[in-house]
C-alpha cells in the first residue's frame, strides 16, 4: 500500500509489487532450443551496453571542460579512457558468441528474436571496426618521442645545453624524419624508388618534421586555431575601410597603363590553361569537351605529330590545338613528360602577339605535388645581380631543365629561325608560373626583351635580390585570396604562431569552437555573435606581424 499512481489514475498494484514481475521479465525464458543461451546474452548485453554508456557520459563530460590550453579539468580522461578501452575486451567477446549463436543455436527461435540478435551483433561489430579505424587515424607514430619534450622541462634550459640535452633533440628529430618519409614512401608506392624520388622524400620530411617540431598542437587544435582566425580577420576586414583601385602597381616599373597589361595577361592565360590538358579542357567544357576531344582521342598519330612527346593516345594535344585556336604548323615542340623536376610544357608560335610563347603546366600530377614541396632553397647564381641568390629547389631544378631542354635541343632557335622578329614570352598558373619566373631569369641574358607573366606563382619563390631583379619583366597575376601565391615557409610559420596566440586567448572549449566555426563556414553571419570571440584578446599582439622585415624579404612574392 498505498496503490500506485501512474499516467494520471491509480492502479491496483502497490510500488513494492513489482520484485516478481520485473524478475519474471528479466530472467524468463525463450522458447526455443538455444533459448538459455539467448537470455544469458542479451542480459549480459544488456549489462555490458549500460557500462559502455556509463563510460561514454563520462567521458563526453570531462572532455568538455576546460579549454584547449588548460587540460587541467581533464587530467582524468586517460583513466576513463583506460577503462573504456578494458571493456572492448567484453564487447569483443560477445559479439563473437553472437555470431555464434546466430550460425548454430538460432533454429526453433521467433523470427524477431534471432533478429533482433542479428542487429545486435551488427551493430558491435561496426562500433569495433570504426573504432580500429579511429585509432588508426589518431595514432601518433613519433608519441614514443614526446617524452623527450618532457625531459626538456625536467632538464631545463642549461642541461638541455650539454650533449645530453643536444644527443635527446637529434634523435627526436631523426625519429621524426624518417617517420615522415615513410608516410611519404606510403603515399608515394606507385612511384619509382630511384635517386631523384629518395632525395625528394628526404628533403621534403626533413622540411615538415622542422615545421611540427615545436609544437603539440593536434589536427583538431589546428582547425580550432583557424576557425578563430578566420572570425578575427573578417571583424578586422570589416572595420577596415574598402582598398582603392589603381590605375597601375605602384612597385612595378612598367610603364604601360594597367588596362593594356592586363589584355596580354588574358591572352596569356588562355595558354598557361591550354599547359594542363585534356582533363582542364574537360573541366572547362563539361557539356561538350570530351565529345570534341574523342574524334581525336586514340587515333594513330602520324609523322608529323613527332614534335609532341608523352602524349601516347593524343588527348593533351588535341586539347591544346582547341584551347588555344592555333594550328599544328604553330607549334615547335610539346612536351607531356612528367618527372620529379621535370614538368610539361610547349612552344609555340603566337602570331596575334608576334611572340615564341613558352606555356609550362602547373600541378597536375603526384610527381608535380612532390615538386612543389621541395621548398628547400637552391642557388641559384645570376650574372649582374648583387646580393644572395636563390629558389625555391623544387621549381629552380624544373626551370634549369627547361632551359636545357630550349637551348640545348635547339628548340628556341628553331623558332626564331622561323620567326626572328618575334619576341620570347614565358607563361605558367600555378607550379607553371613559379617555374616560368625562374626560367625568364635564366633565359634573360640571352634574350633581353623577354616577359613572363606568372598567374598564381607560389609564395616563397626567390629571394629579394632575385625579385627586384625580375621586376622589369616578370608580371605576377594574382586573384583575390588565392592561397598559393601566399604558400610560403615563412608564412605558414606566422600562421602557426597567430594560431597558437589564438587558441592561448580564447576560453571557450574546443567543441563549442569547432561547432560554432562549422556554422559560420556553412551559413555565415556576423563573427560577433559567436561564443569563438576572444575574451582579452591582446589584439596590438594579433595585429603586428609575427615576423620580421628581413624574413618577410628573404622570401618575396613576385
Amino acid at each position: 500500500m498505498p496503490g500506485m499512481v501512474a499516467f494520471g489514475r491509480r492502479w491496483g498494484i502497490a510500488s513494492d509489487d513489482l520484485v516478481f514481475p520485473g524478475s519474471f521479465e528479466l530472467f524468463g525464458k525463450f522458447d526455443c532450443s538455444g533459448g538459455r543461451v539467448l537470455h544469458s546474452y542479451l542480459v549480459v548485453l544488456l549489462i555490458l551496453l549500460a557500462f559502455i554508456i556509463l563510460s561514454l557520459c563520462a567521458i563526453v563530460y570531462v572532455s568538455a571542460q576546460g579549454t584547449i590550453t588548460n587540460p587541467g579539468p581533464r587530467r582524468s580522461i586517460p583513466v576513463l579512457v583506460y577503462v573504456r578501452a578494458m571493456l572492448y575486451v567484453p564487447e569483443l567477446i560477445w559479439a563473437i558468441l553472437g555470431a555464434i549463436w546466430v550460425s548454430d543455436d538460432s533454429q526453433g527461435c521467433r523470427p524477431a528474436e534471432v533478429g533482433a540478435v542479428i542487429a545486435a551483433v551488427v551493430a558491435s561489430w561496426i562500433l569495433l571496426l570504426s573504432t580500429g579505424v579511429g585509432v588508426l587515424f589518431v595514432f601518433d607514430p613519433l608519441g614514443t618521442t614526446h617524452p623527450g619534450s618532457q625531459s626538456q622541462e625536467l632538464l631545463g634550459v642549461r642541461d638541455l645545453e650539454s650533449s645530453q640535452g643536444s644527443q635527446l633533440l637529434s634523435t627526436a628529430r631523426s625519429v621524426a624524419v624518417r617517420v615522415w618519409e615513410s608516410r611519404l614512401r606510403l603515399l608515394c608506392c606507385c612511384l619509382p624508388r630511384d635517386e631523384s624520388h629518395r632525395a625528394a622524400f628526404s628533403s621534403i620530411a626533413q622540411l615538415v618534421s622542422g615545421f611540427f617540431s615545436d609544437t603539440d598542437l593536434v589536427p583538431s587544435d589546428i582547425a580550432a586555431g583557424l576557425a578563430l582566425l578566420h572570425q578575427e580577420q573578417d571583424k578586422m576586414e570589416q572595420c577596415r575601410d574598402p582598398d582603392e583601385a589603381l590605375s597601375h602597381s605602384p612597385s612595378s616599373p612598367i610603364a604601360e597603363d594597367l588596362q593594356a597589361e592586363l589584355e596580354k595577361a588574358a591572352h596569356c592565360m588562355q595558354f598557361a590553361v591550354a599547359a594542363y590538358g585534356w582533363p582542364m579542357y574537360v573541366y572547362s567544357n563539361p557539356l561538350t569537351g570530351a565529345c570534341k576531344l574523342s574524334r581525336d582521342c586514340c587515333k594513330t598519330q602520324s609523322a608529323e605529330y613527332d614534335i609532341v612527346g608523352g602524349d601516347n593516345m593524343g588527348c593533351h594535344f588535341s586539347s591544346v590545338l582547341h584551347s588555344t585556336g592555333l594550328q599544328y604548323r604553330d607549334f615547335i615542340y610539346v612536351s607531356f613528360h612528367n618527372q620529379i623536376y621535370e614538368i610539361p610544357f610547349f612552344v609555340a608560335l603566337d602570331h596575334k602577339r608576334e611572340a615564341v610563347l613558352v606555356a609550362i603546366r602547373g600541378t597536375l600530377s603526384l610527381r608535380d605535388l612532390l615538386t612543389d614541396l621541395s621548398a628547400d632553397c637552391e642557388n641559384l647564381p645570376v650574372e649582374g645581380v648583387s646580393g644572395t641568390c636563390y629558389a625555391h629547389k623544387g621549381m629552380s631544378q624544373a626551370a634549369s631543365y627547361i632551359c636545357k631542354k630550349l637551348l640545348n635541343d635547339g628548340i628556341l632557335n628553331q623558332a626564331f629561325t622561323i620567326a626572328p622578329e618575334y619576341k620570347l614570352v614565358i607563361t605558367g598558373h600555378s607550379l607553371g608560373g613559379g617555374t616560368a619566373s625562374l626560367l625568364a631569369i635564366l633565359l634573360r641574358s640571352s634574350f633581353p626583351t623577354l616577359r613572363c607573366y606568372a598567374f598564381s606563382p607560389p609564395g616563397g619563390l626567390m629571394s629579394k635580390a632575385l625579385a627586384d631583379y625580375s621586376k622589369e619583366f616578370v608580371v605576377s597575376v594574382v586573384l583575390g585570396k588565392d592561397l598559393v601565391p601566399r604558400l610560403s615557409y615563412p608564412n605558414m610559420e606566422d600562421l602557426k604562431r597567430r594560431i597558437l596566440k589564438m587558441v592561448s586567448n580564447c576560453n571557450k572549449p574546443k567543441y563549442r569552437i569547432l561547432l560554432q566555426g562549422c556554422w559560420y563556414e556553412l551559413f555565415g553571419g556576423e563573427p560577433d555573435d559567436f561564443p569563438t570571440e576572444m575574451d582579452n584578446r591582446r589584439k596590438e599582439e594579433l595585429n603586428q606581424p609575427l615576423l620580421g622585415e628581413e624574413s618577410l624579404s628573404v622570401f618575396r612574392i613576385l
